[in-house]
């Protein structure tokens, strides 16, 4: 039986691949950037990564296939991707002989016009298939990223219907899944079959190709900048660090003053209570977790060099590779000694005051923004609150009544601390509410609006 490992990116919401496909050799469906957890994964059950698959041009990473073929794989991707080096182009019905296994490059377009997918077969029987993002928990990937939506969105259901029609016991495995910004519809349980596949997609289950297409579009949202300019750097070639990482260089206060003077974005990338009791004034909060890579991506210009603000125990090495797989190569460094640092210089501080759900009264004199994606806003929202998506504050205009006190809220804090510093380096008076509706609406006893 075939060995297949997936290696998860949960804060992306995608899952890339390796697959045994020979006696000693390996196979990496759509890696990410940092080519190590493949090489280990490999190392460790005796395998060597001999072909690398891309099955699309991607817009939420930067793709691992390059890195991968510079440490000695054979790159294979989509004809019609455009890429600027080397590799081994396929088209739909085409097969690669893997050694023992063979690959055989399925059409599958829709998430993007060149989207492939890919049957493991073994002889002629089919072992898994690669479903990348025309085959994912929920329906398809988004069609919206790469031209216009309607046609794509039909092409991307007949590419989900061909797949439907292979066996029902056949393994899937896609790259995007819950929680992934190129998910196009609510996504649940990733399916392992086929079968599976076609009862847990609502807009797949008898659906015709018309009403499958109106319903993906009216339900499309929106996503992060960075997917707009990242498939450029993906058919460029990011540059290529092997398995070593650059080192984030320590800045002292002065210099990190004459990088933001010059135009430098500083990030702050401490929890949210070390931000809201003191940070640079003008800089954005953007707490270290899993979700980091993709809210650097949407509110941060990959032209700018980055300064970013760390607390002592937080994990340089993380940060460093969030800036990474989302193309952020520009990294000037990190205040040497933090925030204290900073204020040892003699340099000013501002704050941001929090605000517990626990103690809704508190809110009652400001206006409460709550900055949530807009499917979260309609499942529950505090009666009497005004909303804009936190993506939709970087770089757009204050919202409708931020001249007065602005309590900023989101789910647990997070996000809210990223739009308050947007909206305090503007000068709107702001707070932040620690928790979300299901909080305030336990405090106060009162239900919440919904729609």
């Amino acid at each position: 039986m075939t060995r297949i490992w997936a290696v998860p990116d949960a804060g992306l919401g995608n899952h890339s691949y390796l697959a045994e496909v020979a006696d000693g050799l390996a196979l990496a469906v759509d890696p990410a950037r940092d080519p190590r957890p493949y090489l280990d994964l490999a190392a460790a059950h005796g395998l060597r990564i001999a072909f690398a698959a891309e099955t699309h041009v991607h817009a939420d990473f930067v793709s691992g296939g390059r890195e991968l073929a510079g440490l000695g794989a054979r790159l294979l991707t989509p004809a019609g991707s455009g890429l600027a080096f080397g590799c081994a182009e396929l088209r739909g019905g085409q097969e690669v002989d893997l050694g023992g296994l063979t690959l055989r490059a399925v059409a599958t377009p829709g998430h993007t016009p060149e989207h492939l997918s890919y049957l493991l077969l073994d002889g002629t029987d089919p072992v898994v298939v690669f479903t990348g993002g025309a085959l994912i928990p929920g329906g398809v990937a988004r069609t919206d990223l790469a031209g216009p939506a309607g046609p794509a969105t039909r092409a991307a259901y007949r590419s989900a219907q061909a797949l439907l029609g292979l066996p029902d016991e056949l393994a899937i495995y896609p790259t995007h899944g819950p929680g992934s910004f190129c998910s196009a519809a609510p996504a649940g349980e990733r399916p392992a079959t086929v079968g599976q596949a076609r009862t847990a997609a609502p807009l797949l289950a008898g659906a015709d190709e018309d009403t499958f297409t109106a319903a993906l579009l009216a339900g499309l949202g929106s996503y992060p900048a960075y997917f707009g300019w990242l498939p450029g750097v993906n058919r460029r070639g990011a540059p290529r660090h092997g398995t070593a990482r650059p080192p984030l260089a320590g800045l002292t206060a002065a210099h990190m003053a004459e990088l933001a003077a010059g135009g430098a974005a500083i990030m702050d990338a401490r929890p949210v209570e070390a931000f809201a009791a003191a940070h640079v004034p003008g800089s954005v909060s953007n707490a270290l977790r899993p979700a980091f890579a993709t809210w650097l991506g949407w509110l941060a210009s990959p032209d700018r060099p980055l300064v970013v603000v760390l607390e002592a125990g937080q994990d340089r090495s993380e940060l460093v590779e969030a800036c990474l797989k989302v193309g952020y190569d520009n990294l000037a460094g990190e205040l040497d000694g933090g925030i204290a640092a900073w204020r040892a210089a003699g340099l000013a501080t501002a704050s941001i005051p929090l605000i517990d759900a626990a103690e809704p009264a508190a809110v009652c004199p400001h206006q409460v923004l709550d900055v949530r994606q807009d499917a979260e806003w309609a499942a529950g929202h505090i009666p009497g609150s005004s909303h804009r998506e936190l993506g939709a504050l970087a770089g757009a205009d204050a919202p409708d009544g931020a001249d007065g006190p602005v309590t900023v809220m989101c789910e647990h804090g997070e996000r809210a601390m990223t739009g308050a510093s947007l909206l305090a380096a503007r000068g709107t008076e702001v707070s932040v509410l620690l928790g979300g509706p299901a909080d305030w609406a336990k405090a106060v006893g009162e239900p919440l609006e919904h729609g």
